[in-house]
């Protein structure tokens, strides 16, 4: 394999400002370019007051649980000191690893899997009857994990922090480059950060989108990225790593 892997590769990185480095980063260290177009902007929750009662309840809690790194680096804004005896979960080792960069030394999250299914089968997650548990998430995330640990007896609360809404940005200019040139890859870690990069390119820009290779960090990414038309759908795992990983697995040994 080349020292530069990725070296004439332009690849496309559509996650969030603020969440989006890593990722590029590494695509320019393995001498790709990275197209920084965030697709998904991160918005404070529509009501303060409902997050402010959520995390009063904090300190009483058996768990907190977080859904996503976007969850750990809005949530933890309001709260100013961490509770003592509040354990700390997380859905998969990017929230993992977000947590552990603000000090959380001991984090319970899947041995494997990135996603609500994976974290219920943790044994801790067995035994929360008449216990309360909050959970960190943004607005519309999917109920599965609340109401499996409610229908295990425990007390869930939500602690909305976040909204994932999409950016008034114009990407005419990247359509132009992308039917000019051509892109060599997509990146995409939510199917939202999918529907808007349609949504926002000018209508004879989308086929492009299905005709380029597409990376996802979870199945059913990929799996909607398929029903959306995208003709090459390549499964990573869930962080910027395995993106990263994949991607220099799949350009690697081409030409």
């Amino acid at each position: 394999m080349s020292a530069k892997p990725l070296a004439g590769r332009c690849i496309l990185v559509t996650r969030p400002r603020g969440q989006a480095e890593r990722l590029a980063t590494g695509i320019e260290a393995a001498g790709g370019e990275a197209l920084r177009h965030p697709t998904v902007e991160i918005a404070p929750p529509e009501d303060a007051g409902a997050l402010a009662r959520a995390l009063a309840l904090l300190d009483g809690c058996e768990l907190a649980i977080f859904v996503s790194p976007a969850a750990v680096q809005e949530g933890l804004r309001s709260v100013p000191a961490w509770p003592a005896g509040v354990g700390v979960a997380a859905v998969g080792p990017g929230t993992k690893a977000a947590l552990a960069r603000m000090g959380f030394a001991s984090v319970l999250a899947p041995q494997s899997g990135a996603d609500s299914e994976a974290l219920l089968a943790e044994p801790r997650l067995q035994h929360l009857r008449g216990r309360r548990v909050l959970i960190f998430r943004g607005a519309g995330g999917r109920e599965l994990l609340a109401e499996a640990l409610a229908a295990r007896g425990a007390e869930v609360c939500h602690a909305v922090c976040y909204r994932r809404i999409k950016p008034s940005a114009d990407l005419s200019a990247l359509a132009a480059r992308w039917a000019r040139s051509g892109l060599d890859a997509v990146t995409v870690f939510s199917s939202g950060a999918l529907d808007n990069l349609f949504d926002l390119l000018p209508p004879a820009a989308r086929a492009l989108v299905a005709a380029t290779p597409l990376f996802a960090s979870h199945p059913r990414i990929a799996e909607h990225a398929r029903r959306r038309g995208v003709r090459e759908v390549i499964l990573s795992g869930p962080g910027d790593d395995d993106m990263l990983s994949e991607l220099l697995a799949y350009f690697g040994g081409r030409k």
